[in-house]
């Protein structure tokens, strides 16, 4: 039974999904949450991988993290600031964080999927006491993975820093990064 590695969308996969690793299979998942849990869930329900691994990128909410930094998450809390600002309520019966089903090599670090990309200095400081990093897809990822059964692990470059200038940084760095990451997890892959 093959492994599942998946990413937002080909870039973040450097190359890989030219040429998979033996014993992996790879997919896109599209970008946000909601369209990679109804991938993720359809592609497990097709595949049924021995495990799952998200490679991509990320925004770093503080100074813990920098530019070109991998991660592996060691925790996915989905979140937002209305959540923290008391104008919005989860159910206590919501599943909202999720933890890795199986460990990687780099720093452990709890990420939060937000429904959309922080663009405030002050929004990302407040979210920094949830979490080092900001993410678009993980939430979804996990869901399915965890409602199907399926280990699952996510590692991801820091590409920019959350702020006004996100997109930009981003931008500018993705790239460089993502192959970076494709590159640190060869001994994952090809172990």
């Amino acid at each position: 039974m093959d492994a599942l590695l998946l990413a937002a969308f080909p870039p973040e996969l450097a190359g890989l999904d030219a040429a998979p690793p033996p014993g992996w299979r790879v997919a896109l998942t599209g970008v946000g949450a909601l369209a990679a849990a109804a991938v993720t869930a359809r592609l497990l329900a097709e595949r049924r991988p021995s495990r799952v691994l998200f490679a991509g990128t990320c925004g770093a909410y503080d100074e813990r993290l920098q530019v070109g930094d991998l991660i592996s998450v060691s925790a996915v809390r989905s979140t937002s600031l209305d959540l923290l600002d008391g104008r919005a309520y989860r159910p206590a019966l919501e599943v909202a964080r999720w933890v890795p089903g199986w460990a990687l090599p780099f720093p452990p670090h709890e990420v939060a999927v937000t429904p959309g990309i922080t663009l405030t200095v002050e929004g990302a400081r407040r979210l920094s006491a949830l979490a080092a990093a900001e993410h678009l897809e993980l939430a979804g990822v996990f869901a399915a993975a965890f409602a199907a059964g399926v280990p699952v692990a996510g590692a991801l470059a820091v590409a920019n820093r959350v702020g006004p200038d996100a997109h930009a940084e981003w931008t500018a760095n993705h790239a460089a990064v993502s192959l970076k990451l494709i590159e640190a997890l060869g001994p994952v892959l090809r172990g």
